[in-house]
């Protein structure tokens, strides 16, 4: 299996604390930590967890953090081609309360790859899968040389302009920054995927066909729900370019997104068989 991410990398300072902090109070924190994280690299080390390997198409600030954040990546098993920008590094500051779950706050504009940029765009011809995150259209258009395109609804106004076929979409059903609406996107894309945390989620392909699917039970406590829904992509990519159905790629995503909750930051309990 050989699959790739483009997408964007951001450098996350995690602070657990009994509860988020109302207007004007101050709370401590229980632990605090740093690490890079963000859509693109998350869904990067989960792939190279189930895969073996993933190439990551990315861009980071040629600053301290973005260096140490392709280190930190490279570390985790993930190979890391990165355009360098002037720009600072991206940054994010997540709150994760008592029940887990997470409120994040992010400084700094999304950085993706051109299709400009200097890197492997070529390798993309040869690869399974890729799942965007992040880039202008052209990469978008280099992407789709993959055999399955997975893309992320955060990226929808690029994957609009780019025109070209998704053969699968992830947004989600409760929250109002990842909501799709037929027409959003020309050509349509194969499976629009719609999560709901808990819940599970739906599908709707092209030719109408609807289906639900029931989340996956959580393999040990809950601790962090940071990159959940990351994995989830990452686990539904690799599913698809296994060439798996629809309802058993999306179960393998589902355990995906279980398995990393039970972990603290998102690559602690990432899933790494596919099973």
């Amino acid at each position: 299996m050989r699959v790739a991410v483009v997408g964007h990398v951001e450098w996350i300072e995690f602070a657990r604390v009994e509860r988020v902090p109302a207007p004007g109070q101050i709370v401590d924190a229980l632990e605090s930590w740093e690490e890079p994280a963000g859509g693109g690299a998350v869904a990067a080390v989960q792939l190279a967890r189930l895969a073996g390997e993933c190439l990551f198409l990315t861009v980071l600030g040629d600053d301290a953090l973005g260096h140490r954040a392709k280190r930190e990546l490279e570390a985790l098993g993930v190979r890391v081609e990165a355009a360098w920008r002037p720009e600072p590094q991206r940054r994010a500051f997540v709150y994760l309360d008592a029940e887990g779950e997470r409120t994040i706050t992010v400084m700094g504009e999304r950085l993706g790859p051109r299709a400009t940029d200097p890197l492997s765009w070529a390798e993309l011809d040869d690869v399974d899968a890729v799942y965007f995150t992040a880039g202008d259209p052209g990469a978008v258009r280099a992407a789709r040389a993959a055999h399955k395109l997975v893309a992320t609804v955060r990226a929808l106004d690029v994957l609009a302009e780019a025109h070209v076929q998704l053969d699968a979409l992830v947004s989600s059903a409760d929250d109002e920054g990842e909501l799709y609406t037929p027409g959003d996107i020309d050509p349509p894309p194969l499976l629009v995927v719609r999560t709901a945390a808990a819940g599970g989620g739906s599908f709707v392909a092209a030719d109408g066909h609807r289906g639900e699917w029931a989340a996956a039970p959580l393999p040990g406590p809950p601790v962090d729900a940071y990159g959940a829904g990351d994995c989830f992509a990452g686990g539904l990519t690799y599913g698809l370019a296994e060439g798996r159905p629809v309802q058993q790629a999306l179960a393998l995503a589902a355990r995906c997104g279980a398995a990393c909750v039970t972990g603290r930051g998102p690559y602690e309990g990432q899933l790494r068989v596919a099973g």
